[in-house]
C-alpha cells in the first residue's frame, strides 16, 4: 500500500535506523494506551508486508532483527509484570509529565503510576544521537531506581551506555532526582527499589 515498514520509515544510518525503532517501541510501550504492532514490527521488517508471501523470518537470524525481536519480547514481559504500566492505562491519576520541556536535547521523561504507592515507572526517551551524562529527573521519592529496561543494551543491538542496573536519588530543589546517563537514541525504564 505505499506506506513501508515501520522500519523503513527510521532515518540514519543502519545503527540509528534500528536504535530509532528501539527507542520507539520503548516509547510506546512506556506511554499509555493499547499497544499495536503490524505483522513483522516484531522483529523489524525492513519491507512493507505483503500478502502474497509469508513474513521475512530469516531476517531474525541478523542482528539488529534479532535485538528488535528481544526488545519486544522484554517490553511484553515487562508490560505484563509493572503494574504501573497498566493498572490505570486509562485513568489521567496513572500518567505525569516529569520533563516536557528540553527541546535542546530532544528529550521527554515520565512516571506511569499503578494503584499501589511504590508501583511506580519512570520512563526517560532521548530522541538524539548524543549520549546525554548527569541529565536531571525528578522523581516522586527518594531511595535506589533500578534500571529495568534500556533499549540501548547490547542484547538488543545497542552500544550498552547506561546506569550500571541502579542509581540512587539526590537532594534537589522540590523533589529527589535522579542524575542519569540516557543512552543515544534509546528509552530507560525504572522502577523504585522497595
Amino acid at each position: 500500500h505505499g506506506k513501508r515498514s515501520i522500519l523503513g520509515r527510521m532515518p540514519g544510518d543502519p545503527w540509528q535506523r534500528f536504535a530509532n525503532l528501539r527507542a520507539y517501541y520503548a516509547f510506546m510501550y512506556g506511554h499509555p494506551g493499547k499497544k499495536l504492532l503490524f505483522m513483522g514490527s516484531e522483529f523489524g521488517q525492513d519491507t512493507e508486508w505483503n500478502h502474497d508471501v509469508s513474513l521475512p523470518w530469516h531476517l531474525t537470524e541478523k542482528p539488529g532483527h534479532a535485538g528488535v525481536q528481544k526488545l519486544v519480547r522484554d517490553l511484553n514481559h515487562l508490560y505484563r509484570d509493572t503494574p504501573a504500566l497498566h493498572a490505570l492505562d486509562c485513568d489521567a491519576a496513572g500518567f505525569q509529565w516529569l520533563v516536557t520541556d528540553d527541546a535542546d536535547h530532544s528529550t521527554f521523561a515520565w512516571q506511569r503510576k499503578g494503584r499501589g504507592e511504590t508501583e511506580r515507572c519512570v520512563v526517560v526517551v532521548n530522541f538524539t544521537p548524543e549520549v546525554l551524562r548527569d541529565y536531571r529527573v525528578p522523581v516522586p521519592f527518594a531511595g535506589h531506581w533500578r534500571e529495568v529496561l534500556n533499549s540501548d543494551a547490547a542484547i538488543y543491538g545497542g552500544s550498552n551506555v547506561g546506569n550500571a542496573g541502579v542509581v540512587s536519588t539526590v537532594a534537589a530543589h522540590d523533589s529527589p532526582e535522579l542524575r542519569l546517563v540516557v543512552p543515544p537514541l534509546a528509552a530507560i525504564y525504572l522502577v523504585p527499589e522497595v
